[in-house]
């Protein structure tokens, strides 16, 4: 099993949970207004001068299932490049 973490701009919420849903995602936990810098946006952190906010969504998967995902992050990327969609894939040694 693998975990990925994506990290994206609120306002493409509902954009990358569609996409993801269309992947066959079926489980995800979500954290609401993260905030952070990145090297390809302006910073996002809910301030008067640096507005914005992230989400991040955490998802355990198959290892069957990690291409097919990463395949919809991307398309994510190239269709909303403004949204500062990053995804991260990391090993999972067990569940339970």
């Amino acid at each position: 099993m693998k975990m990925f973490v994506i990290i994206y701009s609120d306002a493409a919420d509902e954009d990358v949970i569609a996409a993801l849903k269309e992947a066959g995602v079926h489980g995800y936990t979500k954290t609401v207004e993260v905030r952070g810098e990145g090297t390809d946006t302006e910073p996002k952190l809910g301030t008067h001068c640096w507005p914005g906010k992230n989400n991040m969504l955490m998802m355990a998967v198959a290892d069957e299932e990690v291409p097919r995902i990463k395949e919809q992050i991307r398309r994510i990327q190239r269709d909303f490049p403004r949204a500062g969609v990053r995804g991260f894939l990391m090993p999972m040694e067990e569940k339970f």
